[in-house]
């Protein structure tokens, strides 16, 4: 949609347009794909969203399709196998939490029927309508995430601190932070 105006975080690279147009800020429901993008959020850290969307595919690839029930029972040798390719971020720490993650993630699962559940009850079931009218308003974190961060901390979370949780809010939509002039923006839909 080259005509529409955008959020200007995704600038004019396509990818990142594709990216705002289709998925960040759109409500999801599914466990499975609020896993990978908790995983590719805390590999984000510290790094620009985009070299994680161009290396996604290769996330994808290394972390078996983010299925975290086969990521719980990586072993050392699979983790060291992540560590050198070089289609992903290589750092130890993050590559490790993906398995402590997805061992977390099914404990929550048990605990509230579903991850889904349990992060959607944070912000009432409903999403957060902000009505910003430039990027540099948005927060880097709310009193939610920094809520959201210390549970799934509590919960044996790792990389999940608040700023991290705020991205992941606003990337599944539990807050909508689409800049009003965003054709986005519900306002503008």
């Amino acid at each position: 949609m080259p005509d529409q105006i955008r959020c200007a975080w995704c600038s004019n690279d396509t990818l990142y347009q594709d990216y705002h147009d289709v998925e960040w800020g759109k409500e999801m429901h599914d466990d499975h794909a609020l896993f990978e993008l908790l995983s590719l959020e805390g590999f984000q850290s510290g790094l620009s969203w985009i070299t994680i969307l161009r290396k996604r595919i290769h996330f994808r690839t290394q972390f078996e399709n983010f299925d975290y029930t086969k990521l719980a029972h990586w072993t050392e040798e699979k983790q060291n196998e992540a560590l050198l390719s070089p289609n992903i971020i290589r750092n130890r720490l993050k590559i490790q939490s993906v398995k402590t993650n997805a061992i977390a993630f099914m404990k929550i699962q048990e605990k509230f029927g579903s991850f889904n559940q349990y992060i959607w009850e944070f912000v009432g079931h409903t999403p957060i309508l902000n009505h910003f009218a430039h990027h540099g308003e948005l927060p880097a974190s709310t009193e939610i995430s920094v809520l959201l961060s210390k549970s799934l901390k509590k919960n044996g979370f790792r990389f999940v601190g608040p700023t991290i949780c705020y991205a992941l809010m606003q990337a599944a939509g539990l807050v909508n932070d689409h800049t009003i002039d965003c054709f986005r923006h519900p306002n503008n839909s």
